[in-house]
């Protein structure tokens, strides 16, 4: 079996090397794996496999799955088989795995509990290791926060980065994005409006700063006035508005605040732009989309 090296690290980072007899990580071929014959789990979601596939492809495997050794040379699955399933769909020939002993498994778990907030991970790592160490290993957020000498909410937070899409998880891992930034668009409805504001964050340089008023200015419409309501006023203006929901379309499409007013006879659309560099990418946004148009017809 060969010694992990260049594996997307989560607690990978933090468990020392399989000895015989002793727990710790080792670099597994798929082939030696075999799932667990108890697992209650019989169904797995193939869109879900799928999209799962897709995360270990974009930003490798940041969990390691967790095995014991059985007969010859072999091992099998403890936790984490729908992550040896996605392996195996996304091509992969090795998964990290944590070859677990009884004998010395809630020592193994404290040490990666004692080791967390000492090892060099980024945001998504140490996301990834807790996640890990709440699903695989039995530890609460309650738990976790006290023995890290942190808040549940910023244990939460932490956790809160896997929902982001893989390709922004990846930008994550990568320091393109910092974990302010995620958590700034953390708050914005859904994924393709997260992909589009952070192709923003990064392509003009935002600051978290800046990245928060850029959501707070798409989640928040303002009053005529330009005095941001709170979010209980901002959904009741949303709700009462007959253009709700195009305002809604075309904020996702411009990643800016759009506000439509008039009748269905006469009106404006204003949009809003946060500099000349912006207003040069909205004019290029809605150029393509007119050329689109006219191309069409």
């Amino acid at each position: 079996m060969s010694r992990p090296s260049g594996l997307g690290r989560g607690l990978g980072a933090l468990i020392p090397t399989a000895e015989p007899g002793r727990s710790g990580l080792l670099s597994l071929p798929l082939t030696a794996i075999q799932p667990n014959p108890r697992q209650p789990r019989g169904v797995f979601d193939d869109a879900a496999l799928e999209e799962l596939a897709h995360s270990l492809r974009e930003v490798g495997v940041l969990q390691p799955i967790v095995v014991r050794p059985v007969a010859g040379e072999r091992f099998e699955i403890v936790a984490g088989e729908r992550r040896f399933r996605a392996a195996r769909l996304a091509g992969l020939a090795e998964i990290p795995a944590v070859v677990r002993h009884t004998e010395d498994a809630d020592l193994l778990t404290e040490a990666l509990v004692e080791n967390v907030h000492r090892a060099d991970l980024n945001p998504l790592e140490e996301a990834a290791a807790y996640q890990q160490l709440r699903d695989d290993f039995g530890i609460t957020h309650e738990a976790l926060a006290s023995k890290l000498g942190k808040s549940r909410s910023a244990v939460s937070n932490t956790l809160r980065l896997l929902t982001l899409p893989p390709e922004l998880q990846h930008h994550v891992a990568t320091g393109a994005l910092s974990a302010g930034h995620a958590r700034a668009l953390l708050a914005l409805p859904d994924a393709g409006t997260q992909r589009r504001v952070a192709q923003r964050v990064v392509g003009e340089g935002l600051s978290v700063r800046a990245a928060e008023e850029l959501v707070r200015r798409l989640t928040e419409p303002a009053t005529d006035d330009g005095v941001m309501p709170d979010l209980a006023a901002a959904a009741k203006a949303r709700a009462a508005s007959p253009y709700g929901d195009l305002e809604r379309r075309l904020s996702d499409a411009l990643a800016t605040r759009v506000r439509i007013t008039g009748s269905p006879r006469r009106g404006r659309v204003v949009i809003d732009y946060a500099g000349a560099h912006d207003l040069e990418r909205l004019l290029a946004v809605v150029a393509r989309g007119a050329g689109t148009s006219l191309q069409d017809e």
